[in-house]
């Protein structure tokens, strides 16, 4: 029987068997501090290099939805939640213009059925063939940026014509040099709880520049929706 692993590196200060609750306590609110500067500044530097793509890529989802497109967001594991959270932030917003967005691993019998059936790796790409069309959006959300089912998906929306929109971790991976994204925000870290933090904070930016366009060009076209 193997050793169990090891894993007193996260958090030394709990194995270190204290008894007296004080020391513990404050290293518990050390770790918390610590973590939350690190994910500030990482949010920070995020914006300031991806502020000025973010806000063409919102101007150019906003010209998608004015034409009635709509929004497909997907992604792996914890991405996925991120993606439905995009997804709904967009759909439900609590102010501004909802519009139609989805994510695709959200209704569970699809999911499982096409990785059953025909292979996870098509789990997505196979839910934009049936449903996607060329004024639609795709955005994937990976914390390592190479997820072999993101990238077919997104090589079948960039062959459908779709705008494609990518939120990376590290240093991009595939997804930071693929021709298959008009747009890729890599967060620059080897946390994968700081990437998400800060996919996060970029995609609630995303969504706010897009809700700006779609409001300007309403009131150029005089309130018309």
């Amino acid at each position: 029987m193997s050793e169990p692993e090891e894993t007193g590196f996260l958090y030394p200060f709990i194995d270190a068997e204290e008894r007296d609750a004080g020391p513990l306590l404050r290293d518990l609110a050390a770790s918390a501090r610590s973590k939350a500067a690190e994910s500030a500044r990482l949010q920070q530097e995020s914006i300031d290099e991806w502020g000025a793509a973010l806000e063409s890529a919102g101007e150019r989802m906003a010209r998608v939805f004015a034409r009635g497109g709509r929004l497909y967001t997907f992604g792996n594991g914890g991405s996925s939640t991120d993606a439905a959270t995009l997804a709904s932030l967009f759909s439900r917003p609590a102010r501004g213009r909802p519009v139609p967005a989805w994510s695709l691993a959200a209704d569970q019998a699809v999911v499982t059925a096409l990785g059953n059936d025909v292979g996870f790796d098509l789990i997505f790409s196979r839910q934009i063939i049936a449903h996607a069309k060329p004024v639609d959006v795709a955005i994937a959300l990976s914390t390592s940026g190479n997820s072999d089912d993101l990238m077919t998906a997104l090589a079948e929306a960039r062959f459908r014509g779709l705008l494609t929109v990518g939120f990376a971790g590290h240093d991009g991976g595939r997804m930071a040099v693929t021709d298959d994204l008009d747009f890729c925000f890599t967060v620059r870290s080897q946390s994968i709880h700081r990437i998400q933090e800060s996919h996060a904070l970029l995609g609630y930016r995303l969504w706010e520049a897009t809700q700006e366009h779609l409001e300007r060009d309403t009131e150029t076209a005089g309130g018309r929706p």
